[in-house]
């Protein structure tokens, strides 16, 4: 055990971040004006990748602050009600668990709109980190959305600093959400200031066009966002697979096709099953072939998702990815 009674393991994969609630309509296809009621479901990027871990059978710990409302306990004990570790999580007296109202339009895109005025998770500090946690992790994984305001950008870099000097990787996903920005050019620009940090990215197509400004999804446009420091930068195409790339090798991996329902929580099972991967094996990262196995089984992962309503209830467990895989 290390201080503070955290466990100290090296397969721990450490999500930093937003928890909060979607509510999204009974109906589908329907603005948030139309919808005639609301489900709530629990969400929040970060905290998806820490529950796609778990349910894989991978190690995950969430740190990020939540209200100390009936929401926010709700939210903490999803996260223990699913083997995520919750040594990380804090609950602010002041403020709110954040909510986001999210519609399916009927083209299957999402629509967001969020309340966080402030919310609890834009709250937290520096100084609130369990940087024994942190330190422990083999795998620091984080979004953009706790750059956009402080307290909790400083708690961001801090805690990223504190990873990076303790070993871990660190994967990034953007997630893009651009309503919560001051502005297009704000948010390319932040969520652009710690590229070089990384050792995994992970963007969608639509954040590649967002951030290089460019309609064209090819290899030109991807190495537009190559940084030296980087081990791994992974594209994802929804029902066109993904691209990778890497100093020595890149290429990209078919999907599967299955019946999408709800794309919520999709990029983030994909995030959840690489960096699984990962851990158990590192070499992937240098082993072309052992790399495209393993996005296969993301994509698999990323597909199952996409065919439940919710993030959290469709995250699949390895038994369900190699049925898919296997054409069971």
């Amino acid at each position: 055990m290390a201080p503070n009674g955290v466990v100290s393991d090296k397969s721990l994969i450490v999500s930093f971040g937003e928890m909060l609630i979607d509510f999204v309509p009974t109906v589908s296809g329907v603005s948030l004006a139309e919808a005639p009621g609301f489900l709530k479901a629990p969400g929040g990027a970060p905290a998806n990748v820490a529950i796609a871990v778990s349910r894989l059978g991978g190690k995950a710990s969430f740190v990020g602050k939540l209200g100390d409302d009936e929401f926010g306990h709700m939210l903490a004990d999803i996260l223990k009600q699913n083997g995520v570790s919750g040594d990380g999580i804090l609950f602010d007296q002041g403020a709110r668990t954040a909510l986001a109202f999210v519609t399916l339009r009927a083209d299957g895109e999402r629509e967001f709109m969020f309340y966080r005025n402030p919310s609890a998770d834009m709250l937290l500090t520096p100084e609130e980190l369990n940087l024994d946690l942190i330190r422990s992790a083999k795998v620091f994984h984080y979004g953009s959305i706790s750059l956009i305001v402080e307290p909790c950008r400083s708690a961001h870099l801090k805690a990223m600093e504190v990873a990076k000097e303790s070993g871990a990787l660190l994967s990034y996903d953007p997630n893009l959400r651009l309503p919560l920005w001051p502005s297009a050019d704000e948010a390319r620009k932040q969520i652009l200031s710690i590229w070089d940090k990384a050792d995994i990215i992970k963007v969608s197509d639509v954040e590649l066009e967002f951030l290089t400004g460019s309609k064209k999804i090819d290899d030109e446009t991807a190495m537009k966002l190559w940084r030296p420091n980087l081990t791994l930068l992974l594209i994802t195409l929804g029902e066109k697979g993904s691209m990778y790339y890497t100093k020595y090798f890149h290429g990209s991996v078919d999907a599967f096709h299955v019946n999408t329902v709800d794309t919520t929580g999709a990029g983030d099972s994909f995030v959840g099953a690489l960096l699984c991967k990962i851990v158990e094996d590192p070499t992937i990262l240098e082993n072309e072939s052992k790399l495209r196995e393993v996005l296969k089984f993301a994509n698999a992962c990323g597909a199952i998702t996409t065919t439940k309503k919710g993030a959290i209830p469709a995250l699949p467990t390895e038994a369900e990815v190699l049925a898919l895989i296997n054409g069971a």
